[in-house]
């Protein structure tokens, strides 16, 4: 009797959320349409300035060192700014870092902009970034609880790499349509919208720490989240699964060089490049889809390393200079494996402490991106002495021996994570306390 009122008290911490139930909620409508709205002008910019950098200089190391600037400058400034949203309402902090990016990339819209001009304004651009990213996901488990908040997570997500998808090949229409500064001044609307969004949707909140002198505020809280991070012992395992997307990145980063080998005109080679940028983010969406809607929140926990290998064991398969359909089809299924972020960022938000969640969410954004921006810029650098199939095969046999280590120190701590995002007790000790409560309790049992 105590195993069938077990498996029913399970399967209740384990209910999943519809996306109908997160749509429900107003403020996660807000937050989904500014973040959509981003994601559209991100991409937009991303393919302009790839396509300009390299139609002008025919090298994919100045190409790749331009995408990288979207990546790098979280390594000057972004853990310390990620605490802003622990210091002032996060809400304030999301609006006032759309509104200053509003104008940082009005002003890459100007044709007088000098290259170098540009390269500045896209690295402010992408640091201010930084504290938008922490904030949006520190108030985020605010919004939404339980299981909502995975199926949130996943929605965005989705969100992200659907417009990814649609950007990379609609976004190269657009930009030879339009040109490339035009483009540049649609990503600027964008942030004006998402600003204005924010400010009507999201109910204020108030700071989440008292502050006496913010500047100190920061770098202690800079400091604390790093102790906190790699400290505690699944926060730093979780912190370096996430951290392996420096290498399943790579062959987004090469995709327009990478175009370049199946010799084309110029007009067909960006077609190949947006086919190239859209196939990950494809396998993502359908990654992340099939991850949170069809399988339980305690068996992503389990299959999390396994999915972690498969991100970046495809693109070892680019050594053997398969042709572009397996090359798209191999992306794709990289990126079906990278829905494994989705139960890592659930863990982290279960595991970290809520008046530490902006610093600790920035510090691993942080770490996200300073290795995405390292390893595009490394690749780039690679590319020119080995060309850009050998090194997403590089990058790919190295991501799959990181997967492999964490994995194996993962599997010794994961039942344990599985536990805590199912709200229970180990086995036997579940089992007796389940043999002393009223039916109606255990029925009722709340989701972390």
């Amino acid at each position: 009797m105590a195993g069938k009122q077990t498996g029913r008290h399970r399967r209740a911490h384990e209910a999943r959320a519809t996306y109908r139930e997160v749509f429900a909620v107003g403020e996660f409508r807000a937050l989904w349409t500014a973040q959509a709205l981003s994601f559209i002008g991100d991409q937009l910019a991303q393919v302009a300035l790839a396509l300009l950098i390299y139609r002008h200089t025919g090298s994919p190391l100045l190409t790749a060192l331009t995408y990288a600037l979207t990546y790098l400058p979280p390594i000057v400034g972004g853990p310390v700014l990620s605490g802003l949203a622990d210091l002032f309402p996060r809400r304030r902090v999301m609006v006032v870092c759309d509104a200053v990016r509003t104008v940082l990339t009005a002003l890459m819209a100007f044709r007088g902009t000098p290259t170098w001009g540009l390269c500045l304004l896209v690295f402010l651009t992408v640091l201010l970034g930084t504290p938008f990213t922490a904030a949006r996901a520190a108030i985020l488990p605010d919004v939404l609880d339980g299981d909502r908040y995975v199926a949130g997570s996943a929605i965005n997500n989705i969100t992200h790499q659907v417009t990814q998808m649609l950007g990379f090949l609609v976004g190269t229409g657009v930009v030879l349509v339009v040109g490339e500064r035009e483009a540049l001044a649609l990503n600027a609307l964008t942030f004006a919208l998402s600003g204005a969004i924010l400010l009507a949707g999201l109910r204020p909140r108030p700071a989440p720490r008292d502050r006496e002198h913010s500047s100190l505020g920061l770098l202690r809280g800079t400091r604390d989240g790093a102790r906190l991070v790699f400290g505690d012992p699944t926060l730093r395992a979780l912190t370096l699964f996430a951290w392996l997307a420096a290498f399943y990145i790579v062959p987004e980063g090469l995709a327009v060089p990478y175009a370049a080998t199946f010799s084309g005109t110029a007009t067909e080679d960006r077609a190949v490049a947006g086919l190239l940028m859209s196939a990950m983010p494809t396998g993502m969406v359908i990654g992340a889809f099939l991850f949170s809607r069809c399988v339980r929140p305690s068996d992503r926990i389990h299959s999390m390393g396994w999915m972690a290998m498969l991100a970046c064991a495809p693109l070892v398969v680019a050594a053997m200079s398969p042709p572009l359909w397996a090359v798209v089809c191999l992306w794709a299924l990289a990126g079906v494996g990278s829905a494994y972020q989705l139960a890592a960022n659930a863990a982290f938000v279960a595991t970290v402490p809520a008046g530490g969640r902006a610093v600790a969410f920035g510090l691993a954004q942080s770490g996200i991106l300073a290795g995405q921006g390292l390893g595009i810029l490394a690749a780039g650098a690679g590319t020119e002495l080995l060309g850009p199939e050998r090194v997403v095969a590089l990058a790919g046999a190295a991501g799959l021996s990181a997967a492999i280590v964490l994995t194996l120190g993962w599997n010794r701590m994961r039942d344990t994570v599985a536990r805590t995002l199912r709200g229970t007790e180990p086995e036997d000790e579940l089992e007796d306390e389940l043999a002393g409560e009223p039916e109606a309790d255990r029925s009722s049992a709340s989701t972390t």
